[in-house]
């Protein structure tokens, strides 16, 4: 991880807007770890209603002829209020300290999860997860500016790799967390306690964050200090063709571990797939090879794509095309081969999708000006939850209806396909992009300057 000669959390207090260009901030590991250690518990409290969704249903909606349907919208329901209130929690990040914001996330999100626990209807689940959502909103789109303050470019890729890392482990030991904690004392609604778990750590983690103050914004990449965003400088990510692309690959790859990640448990289902090794169930199973090649391939690709960005400009884009192309015959190969090689193709694809995750944030911080970067990473979880994950199960669900889920997912190949193509494509933007990031802003505003000169509003 990241070697810093002090750590000092009131690091932002002292230093200047370019006084440690690309260099690493003192009290950047305290940040890294604390940050880490959050969204570790961000995945866990995610994943932790799908583990113990059927002890869920069995108690809140026993007799309920419609319990899927329900049980499905409270994904649903955390994921529109993620979703669309992580622009509004981008815009506060701008204007005021971005520790105090996730401090009250992570405070907010955990106490919701809690409530969860304490939920004797369908009703109050439904609520508490809409608040889970809400929080997760304050934090996501805020702790990759803080690490993108903290650390120069050349370190970037691998620090936010560290960060995303969270990603696959912190979901599988929600599953983990939550299948052991369900299956207790089912009669004692021992579920409920997967909830509680969680609100002891957050708690602390959010009383940690609330002592924490702000690096700088653009410390490590700006000579001078950056001004506050105004509402038209959004019109400045539209004309940056890397976050484009970027966003628009990363809209085709959540559609496809969406809806991967969804449907995945019932295809091991209809394929009959036999317990490994005689003991380890089909969906356990699946839940350890994502942690492992997630852990691996999301470090593996930070650190890939720092190592080449000197020797390749577009190196963030040319490692996360490339990985997403090779996972595309991986994805065929194990819908054609038969279990348990089956399996090998399975780790393949799921380590070819998790190779962009360093590489892609990366490049969202790079180019986009540091007085706007949470509105940024904010504007594309909109984006890419909208038109990625929020649509694609039920649209493969649809197709196995009708045809059959091994269908589903080629259509799903077909995105990681184009997903793959785009990125490449933004390869030969991103050096460009990346060095004129913090000046975009003032070329902005002289644009605005002359054009109210001219007699037409700005």
């Amino acid at each position: 991880m990241a070697t810093v000669s002090s750590d000092h959390s009131d690091s932002g207090r002292d230093c200047k807007a370019g006084t440690f260009r690309g260099r690493t901030l003192p009290g950047a590991r305290t940040a890294l770890t604390l940050l880490l250690l959050i969204n570790l518990l961000n995945y866990i409290d995610r994943q932790v209603l799908a583990a113990v969704e059927p002890e869920v249903q069995q108690s809140l909606l026993p007799a309920d002829p419609n319990a899927g349907a329900k049980m499905g919208l409270l994904w649903t329901a955390f994921l529109v209020t993620y979703m669309w209130s992580s622009p509004v929690f981008g815009l506060l990040a701008e204007r005021y300290s971005r520790w105090v914001l996730i401090g009250v996330a992570v405070a907010l999100w955990s106490l919701a999860s809690g409530g969860s626990g304490l939920a004797t209807t369908f009703s109050a689940l439904l609520l508490t997860r809409c608040l889970v959502g809400i929080g997760e909103a304050a934090y996501a789109p805020v702790a990759p500016t803080i690490i993108a303050d903290l650390y120069p470019l050349a370190r970037r890729g691998q620090v936010l790799a560290w960060f995303y890392m969270a990603i696959p482990v912190g979901s599988a030991l929600g599953y983990a967390l939550g299948g052991q904690m369900a299956t207790i004392d089912r009669a004692a609604e021992s579920w409920r306690w997967a909830f509680y778990a969680v609100v002891l750590p957050g708690l602390l983690l959010a009383l940690w964050s609330l002592r924490m103050r702000d690096p700088p914004r653009g410390a490590t990449d700006l000579a001078a200090p950056p001004r506050r965003a105004r509402p038209r400088d959004l019109l400045v990510l539209l004309r940056t063709p890397s976050y484009v692309l970027d966003s628009l690959g990363m809209t085709a790859m959540t559609f496809a571990i969406g809806a991967v990640g969804f449907w995945m448990p019932r295809y091991l289902a209809s394929q009959q797939v036999a317990p490994v090794f005689g003991a380890i169930a089909p969906p356990t199973f699946l839940g350890l090879l994502t942690a492992v090649a997630g852990l691996v391939a999301t470090l593996a690709g930070g650190m890939v794509g720092d190592w080449l960005r000197p020797r390749l400009p577009g190196s963030y884009f040319l490692v996360s095309g490339a990985g997403l192309l090779i996972s595309v015959p991986c994805v065929w190969l194990f819908l054609v081969v038969p279990f348990p090689l089956a399996w090998l193709f399975v780790f393949l694809a799921e380590f070819f999708l998790f190779f962009n995750t360093g590489p892609t944030n990366t490049i969202l911080a790079n180019v986009t000006h540091p007085s706007m970067r949470a509105t940024a990473f904010a504007l594309n979880i909109l984006v890419i939850h909208t038109l990625g994950d929020a649509i694609s199960p039920p649209v493969v669900g649809a197709i196995a209806d009708r045809t059959s889920l091994a269908h589903g997912f080629v259509v799903v190949s077909m995105f990681l396909l184009i997903g793959g193509l785009v990125w490449l494509w933004g390869a030969r933007y991103l050096q460009r992009d990346t060095e004129a990031a913090p000046h975009r802003l003032d070329a902005v505003a002289a644009e605005a300057s002359q054009t109210s000169k001219a007699g037409w509003p700005t």
